[in-house]
């Protein structure tokens, strides 16, 4: 499936969704009012892309389904719609929400290439305040994206490839400013998201991207998982494996879910 939208060419009636998010960062909502792509709708990833569970959920656990499903006919989403989804962090929050379309079971949903940055530099225009859509009739099925719990991301671990989204540093254990505990999943290999990016924030082309995870160990029948802090970041690699040519699933739990259990190893280093 396509994974990416160009600002040059975004899909003829493409429904467009706003998710500017930033960790520890100023709301998005405020962002979007002072300036979004015409027609687009709002989406508030802490509360609508994300669950409010037990802390051995992770952060960011999956929203239900009922959830989710309510959360996109809030946006006007109706079933068969194509959705093109953005930001401006270099595509991270955007690609939370095109997996979990994707996992919900909406089938063309894109990533804008570049985010908002490209769309301006494109000439295209923005549009100021709300938009409220007519609330939308879209019938979420689940189990569109495959999904790893702990003990499957440590089974790919041991027997496919784990990849980890976050920063070097924070993979290695030499910094930690979020999680209480420094470190990663043994086995798991380090696979930053800002990799998969061109200087202009674009993602790289897919023979680029090809080259950049099959160094990492993927090849055609390797099981592949992507985890990162709390399930955000990661679907940006599962993101651009998707464009390389390869499936991956997700631990949406994550870092922030495997250490809630002290019996799970942690390891430092590369």
């Amino acid at each position: 499936m396509t994974v990416l939208a160009s600002a040059d060419a975004l899909p003829a009636g493409a429904r467009l969704l706003d998710v500017r998010w930033e960790l520890g960062g100023p709301p998005g909502r405020d962002a979007y009012l002072a300036g979004h792509l015409p027609g687009a709708v709002f989406v508030d990833l802490d509360v609508e892309l994300a669950g409010h569970g037990a802390p051995e959920e992770g952060r960011h656990p999956m929203p239900g389904l009922r959830e989710l499903q309510g959360a996109a006919r809030r946006w006007g989403l109706h079933d068969g719609d194509r959705v093109v989804v953005y930001d401006d962090s270099g595509g991270t929050a955007a690609a939370r929400a095109w997996w979990l379309l994707r996992w919900g079971g909406v089938r063309d949903v894109r990533i804008l290439d570049g985010g908002l940055a490209a769309w301006v530099r494109a000439g295209g225009e923005l549009e100021t305040g709300d938009v409220v859509p007519r609330l939308g009739d879209i019938e979420l099925t689940g189990g569109g994206m495959p999904v790893l719990d702990a003990d499957g991301a440590a089974r790919t671990a041991a027997n496919g490839v784990l990849l980890d989204a976050r920063a070097a540093e924070r993979f290695r254990g030499e910094a930690e400013p979020i999680d209480p505990v420094a470190g990663h999943i043994p086995g798991a290999r380090s696979a930053p998201a800002t990799g998969n990016l061109a200087e202009d924030g674009t993602f790289l082309a897919p023979a680029a991207l090809r080259e950049r995870y099959e160094a990492l160990g993927i090849a055609a029948g390797v099981a592949v998982g992507a985890y990162c802090g709390s399930g955000i970041t990661a679907a940006h690699d599962v993101a651009a494996l998707e464009i390389a040519g390869h499936d991956a699933a997700l631990y949406p739990g994550s870092w922030s879910a495997w250490i809630t259990d002290p019996d799970r190893p942690v390891a430092t280093g590369d």
